[in-house]
């Protein structure tokens, strides 16, 4: 059944505290293109050659570079291929907006005609019923541009557009969490995903009156023990975990779960992160983390916690460092809590120079990040290089959902920092985002990172162990962690020399693979990636 992976143990943190040093700031690099920056940068260590390709992965690069001029082969290689997991993924902007609009005629809900944003009954001036959507195709087509980048003009906005969709849609979303959740996790299984961990905020009104009643204090410890007062934040806690075991519920009917005809998400594996929305108050930011993190300890469920809302908002502009010092004080509290933060979503005009120069290095010192989302704006970061190198060797990985990065942020090809990382060894995962609102898929992302940046079909397989290895799974990978440094994905010792779907594990092997649900998933993924194979091996001429 498609439910989080369960432990009884704690969950441990990917990566090991490190003694946080102080830097000499530097003046700022002028504010240049991503590709003129990335040319200012010290060149990275040179990486060691890996070893020649088994025959079956260079049959399979052979077959990706003869139809790469056919759609048709092109869009079902990237369908097929096994594509680990998806670690950045809002679900409210994950669902289609199909789904969205039908669930607001379901639910009554009526569209205003001049902002196209869902409210609730009755429809009075201005406002349509949702239903009409059904058959009115203009009506259908408004709300669909509105609520996604369906048909988005070049010229305009796509930043504004993009986050201004949420709110349009929220009626419909904020109500259907399990509904969502079901379409998402069958489009993950569907496209050959293995695991999910995506972004909800149960208890969200909740947390917004807590705060609101005990306010700001500087001190963080005694503003932590304010929330805690009373039993005050295991009251909200128990609330969120409510309102998960009724998103569960609506999921597991939505997915026909336990019946004859399961949808193929009812076997996915998947976990929460809580979104915590980093324009609001500071009270509020705060005891939106302090839950979140309290509930990812106490509830398996729940993994992480992140950032959400634009990053160049005034008040997320404002308390950023506020945040991360936030961050890290509950990091001491909750340390087994995990912490992904979106950081760098910037770009140079979108923000002034200042703010390009801290977010990603200030979220991996003082905000205890494991993993960065987008990062897009790391070449104008103050010691790049050196934050580079940092990330590389303490492992924290950066989520990189290219689609949305050009839709937000303007930022593709040559200016995107997709291969400095690649270049210094840093971790690099392939995401959605909000795949409802781009109208992509996982499949694209792939897609679009082969054909811009020429990867072969080992490297589109390395960035899909990296998203299983870096995923807040329970157990040890199944790939030898080896020296500082990205993994060389060379399996752990009780697993060297083992042929994944071509027979059963050896005793030491299904040991090791029975006590980690994270090397299981990863195991199925090498059986799947030698199907694969074989499966190309018989189309190719």
């Amino acid at each position: 059944m498609g439910v989080p992976y369960r432990q009884d143990a704690p969950v441990p943190t990917l990566t090991p505290r490190t003694r946080r040093r102080r830097h000499r700031r530097t003046p700022l690099l002028p504010v240049l293109g991503c590709a003129a920056l990335l040319s200012l940068l010290p060149a990275a260590a040179p990486a060691p050659q890996p070893a020649a390709p088994p025959a079956a992965d260079q049959r399979v690069s052979a077959y990706l570079k003869a139809v790469e001029d056919r759609p048709a082969a092109l869009r079902a290689f990237f369908r097929d291929l096994p594509k680990g997991a998806d670690l950045h993924n809002h679900l409210s902007g994950a669902a289609s907006t199909e789904l969205l609009i039908r669930l607001a005629g379901e639910d009554g809900l009526c569209v205003d005609e001049r902002t196209l944003t869902a409210r609730l009954a009755p429809c009075g001036r201005h406002t349509r019923p949702a239903t009409q959507a059904r058959t009115d195709a203009g009506f259908r087509r408004r709300i669909l541009r509105a609520w996604s980048m369906q048909d988005f003009p070049p010229g305009e906005s796509g930043h504004d557009h993009f986050f201004g969709a949420f709110d349009k849609f929220r009626a419909v979303s904020d109500a259907h969490i399990g509904r969502l959740l079901a379409e998402v996790a069958d489009t993950a299984a569907r496209n050959h995903q293995f695991y999910l961990e995506t972004m909800v905020a149960p208890a969200a009104t909740g947390s917004e009156q807590l705060a609101a009643d005990v306010g700001f204090h500087p001190d963080l410890a005694r503003l932590h023990r304010l929330l805690l007062a009373d039993g005050k934040l295991d009251r909200l806690v128990r609330r969120a975990e409510r309102e998960t075991d009724a998103a569960l519920a609506e999921f597991r009917a939505a997915g026909e779960c336990g019946t004859g005809h399961p949808h193929p998400g009812c076997r996915l594996p998947f976990r929460f992160i809580y979104q915590t929305s980093r324009g609001s108050s500071p009270e509020r930011v705060f005891t939106q983390l302090a839950l979140g993190m309290r509930l990812a300890e106490r509830d398996p469920r729940f993994v992480a916690v992140n950032l959400v809302q634009p990053e160049d908002g005034a008040n997320a502009l404002r308390d950023y460092r506020l945040q991360m010092r936030m961050l890290n004080y509950l990091h001491g509290v909750y340390p087994r809590a995990h912490i992904t933060l979106h950081a760098g979503e910037l770009t140079a005009g979108l923000v002034g120079p200042s703010d390009l120069r801290f977010h990603i290095g200030e979220a991996v010192r003082t905000g205890r990040a494991e993993r960065i989302g987008h990062g897009v704006d790391v070449a104008h970061e103050d010691h790049a290089a050196a934050l580079l190198r940092t990330m590389a060797r303490r492992g924290i990985a950066v989520e990189v959902p290219l689609t949305s990065n050009r839709q937000i942020l303007g930022v593709h090809g040559a200016e995107h920092p997709f291969p400095l990382y690649r270049r210094y060894g840093v971790p690099v995962v392939l995401s959605t985002d909000d795949p409802g609102i781009s109208r992509t898929d996982i499949g694209e992302e792939y897609r679009y990172a082969a054909r811009t940046y020429r990867l072969d079909y080992r490297e589109l397989k390395d960035l899909a162990r990296a998203s299983l290895d870096h995923a807040f799974l329970p157990g040890d990978s199944l790939w030898d962690a080896g020296r500082d440094g990205p993994r060389a994905f060379t399996p752990a010792v009780p697993c060297r020399g083992e042929r994944p779907g071509t027979r059963a594990p050896r005793q030491s092997c299904a040991h090791f693979l029975a006590n980690s649900p994270k090397a299981t998933l990863e195991w199925r993924q090498e059986a799947a990636f030698t199907r694969f194979a074989e499966h190309i091996r018989h189309l190719a001429p």
